[in-house]
């Protein structure tokens, strides 16, 4: 294997022509989406500027592990909506369940109902770290009513959080998602950098930014700051960089600082809760935080979110103390879907066969990668995972930035996105295996992978 961190990589950029030649139809419909929607996308990581170049594709369907886009192309997808489609798509047994509670029930009442008893209850007796929890409707207001809780229970207006995570949109915490070079000061510090325009300046009072997996910066902040620190937020393992895992003994250290200094721990398990398993990342490291989100693994694909945690925090919410609302919370869709998401994670042997599926990917596709003259890894956990284009290993976003080959992911994407295999088109998103992945997805992958990575090389100049 070669390193071509100093090599001139030769085509890198999207091949316009054979692009345009494969998906047509979605460049037509491109243009005249940009008349209604800005950037011609509904999201951010949809957009060209997000790697789909020189446009996305549009989707006419999905079923199961696979979609088809309005040219006719079939990709195995492993993009999964950016990771909700934990069991496939159009699950048979969730749609159901919502088809039947939007015929005989209805959708919004806000009032109470029993079905949100018995949706609330499976997703605690699911959760360690979860006694009480309300539903929302995305991950980012969850996120929001998590701080507001950590403020008003600790009386403390700080937070730390890490570089290169995401913990949605708003406001207070949409800061050091990928700040730039400059975000550091001389002595290796992380200054707080907001990650776009329109962000009030005076946030960065309130926000304390740490490198990923450095346990030793960690405790020196905590140690200076305690006193005015509400919540550590993080996610358990990084997968708004990639796919970077904690080091070992990382998470243990941070809930015993946390705990010795009155500090609640959150975590964001978005893209991990019921991804990495029944009992989430808590349970998988059996590290159990203050508080936690769940949503893209919750729902089966339906848009839900859960905030939740220890009652003694919860009690916040239980006394009025602290606001918890929302019209479109706990809707007759979402519950109906997380329920029915809930009674199918519970069966045996569910997350022993996609476990299976995805740790074959990985170890495979890392042997192909390790054949190839490219210097590039497999990295992952459970069924998350992305390849690092790089000759060293990868522990937080820093070295995210300076060591991983985005160009070459690229080329990769775009080769494999000619072989029917689809996934995000940027470095820092993951690749996700739902419940609907079958032995031959696996196998026709890897096969694809085999003869992608040869183009690759070839337009790498190796």
């Amino acid at each position: 294997m070669e390193s071509i961190k100093d090599k001139k990589i030769l085509n890198s950029s999207t091949n316009v022509p054979k692009y345009v030649e494969h998906f047509p139809i979605s460049g037509q419909l491109f243009k005249k989406a940009k008349k209604y929607l800005p950037a011609g996308v509904g999201s951010t990581s949809r957009a060209v500027w997000s790697g789909w170049e020189p446009y996305p594709l549009f989707i006419k369907e999905g079923i199961g592990s696979h979609i088809i886009d309005v040219d006719g192309n079939e990709f195995i997808d492993y993009l999964l909506g950016l990771g909700p489609m934990l069991l496939g798509h159009r699950p048979q047994m969730v749609t159901e369940a919502v088809t039947k509670q939007v015929q005989e029930a209805g959708t919004v009442f806000a009032l109470g109902s029993e079905l949100e008893m018995e949706a609330a209850k499976k997703v605690c007796d699911c959760i360690p770290g979860l006694d009480q929890i309300r539903f929302l409707n995305s991950g980012t207001e969850a996120i929001t009513y998590a701080l507001r809780l950590a403020r008003t229970y600790t009386g403390r207006k700080k937070i730390i959080r890490f570089e290169g995570m995401y913990h949605g949109f708003s406001d207070g915490i949409y800061w050091n998602k990928h700040p730039s070079p400059n975000a550091i000061d001389q002595l290796g510090n992380c200054i707080p950098e907001p990650q776009g325009p329109g962000l009030p300046d005076g946030i960065k009072d309130t926000l304390l930014i740490c490198q990923w997996n450095d346990l030793e910066s960690l405790k020196k902040i905590i140690e200076k700051n305690h006193t005015d620190i509400a919540a550590i937020i993080t996610e358990p393992v990084m997968c708004n960089t990639g796919c970077i895992l904690p080091k070992s003994g990382y998470l243990e250290e941070m809930r015993k600082i946390s705990e010795k200094y009155g500090i609640l721990l959150i975590f964001d398990e978005v893209i991990t809760g019921f991804r990495m398993g029944l009992t989430g990342a808590q349970g998988y490291y059996n590290i159990i935080p203050d508080l936690s989100v769940f949503a893209k693994g919750l729902g089966g694909g339906y848009p839900v979110a859960a905030l939740g945690g220890k009652k003694d925090v919860m009690k916040l919410v239980d006394n009025g103390t602290v606001s918890i609302a929302g019209t479109y919370s706990g809707n007759g869709i979402a519950l109906a879907a997380v329920s029915a998401t809930m009674d199918y994670l519970r069966n045996e042997n569910v997350y022993t066969e996609m476990n299976r599926k995805a740790a074959k990917l990985r170890e495979d596709l890392n042997e192909i990668l390790k054949k190839s003259k490219i210097a590039a890894y497999v990295t992952g956990i459970g069924a998350i995972f992305q390849v690092w284009f790089s000759d060293k290993p990868i522990t937080n976003y820093r070295e995210a930035v300076k060591y991983a080959r985005g160009d070459i992911f690229h080329i990769w994407w775009e080769e494999m996105l000619y072989q029917g295999v689809l996934f995000h088109p940027h470095y820092f998103e993951n690749l996700f295996v739902s419940t609907a992945h079958s032995d031959k997805d696996i196998e026709e992958t890897l096969d694809r992978a085999e003869q992608a990575i040869n183009i690759v090389e070839k337009r790498c100049d190796l």
